[in-house]
């Protein structure tokens, strides 16, 4: 199991922890983690974009001139995809563009993500995270503590409201709890700053 050190707020170290390996030293599956990324990212679509096609366009219902002796291409409408303020053909419609993953490979997916941050050393796991009320410039001073200047996510073991407000109003900074983890967040985010109670709860439902 790999050894990882514990820091409070303030970045002094606290001691250390000893991640599973079966959740934090997984092998990368980059084709994987990328369907994972996919089908998150294509759950978030609206797929509300629409076309109208020939019998949606308003008009059209008068034949424009006779069948036979004017010289003209036959036509039975003006509202035609061949005309100008005719339908589209083929365009979008309204649907749904999110697709599902077997929970085994979801699962997996995760482990590569997390297990990539402890390789690459953005993972940092601190004593306790919480406030005693929302104020932004806290999560400034410990940003600033931990010299991060990029996107950063805390991920705690419960929902903490004063922290997910304390961080929202700061660009690239976010902050989950556990059961909110999810592949597209950490790999979004450079440093990932995780509480001890998460590492627990994450290990005990994944491991």
């Amino acid at each position: 199991m790999a050894k990882v050190a514990v820091y409070d707020i303030a970045n002094n170290q606290v001691g250390d922890i000893e991640l599973n390996d079966s959740v934090f030293g997984v092998a990368m599956n980059e084709g994987l983690v990328h369907q994972a990324v996919v089908m998150q990212l294509a759950s978030q679509r609206l797929g509300t974009h629409a076309t109208k096609t020939r019998g949606l366009v308003r008009g059209g219902g008068r034949k424009p001139w006779k069948q036979k002796g004017t010289g003209r291409a036959r036509a039975g409408s003006t509202r035609s995809p061949l005309w100008v303020g005719g339908g589209t053909v083929f365009g979008p419609h309204p649907r749904k563009h999110g697709f599902s993953m077997p929970r085994k490979q979801r699962r997996l997916a995760l482990k590569c993500a997390l297990s990539d941050k402890v390789k690459s050393g953005d993972l940092i796991v601190l004593d306790s995270l919480d406030f005693a009320a929302p104020k932004t410039k806290q999560v400034v001073k410990l940003l600033g503590d931990f010299a991060v200047s990029g996107k950063a996510l805390f991920i705690t073991a419960e929902e903490m409201e004063n922290v997910e407000r304390s961080a929202r109003n700061i660009p690239g900074v976010k902050a989950i709890h556990s059961l909110g983890l999810n592949v597209f967040d950490i790999l979004n985010h450079g440093k990932l700053f995780i509480t001890k109670d998460a590492v627990a709860r994450i290990e005990e439902v994944f491991a």
